[in-house]
C-alpha cells in the first residue's frame, strides 16, 4: 500500500459530501500526492471512481473493511 499523504474521515456522510471534501483536500496536495479516504457511503465506489476519472486522478487502492470503504487516490498532474 502507498502511504497517504493525508487522510480524509468521510464516515457517516452520504453523497455528494464524500467526493466534495475529497475534492477540497486534494487541492491542498502537490501533484502526485495520495489521500486517504474513509467513507460509510454505499455509493461511494460509484462515485469516486467517477471523481478520479473525470478529474485526471488515480484510484491506488479501493478496500473495504467492514462498513467502512477505503480509498486511495494518486492526485494527478
Amino acid at each position: 500500500m502507498t502511504a497517504p499523504g493525508a487522510v480524509l474521515d468521510a464516515k457517516g456522510l452520504k453523497c455528494p459530501l464524500p467526493v466534495l471534501r475529497a475534492r477540497k483536500a486534494m487541492g491542498s496536495l502537490p501533484a502526485g500526492g495520495v489521500l486517504r479516504v474513509e467513507a460509510t457511503d454505499p455509493g461511494a465506489a460509484g462515485d469516486f471512481a467517477h471523481f478520479c476519472a473525470a478529474a485526471g486522478h488515480e484510484m491506488v487502492e479501493e478496500s473495504r473493511a467492514g462498513d467502512v470503504y477505503v480509498f486511495v487516490i494518486r492526485k494527478g498532474g
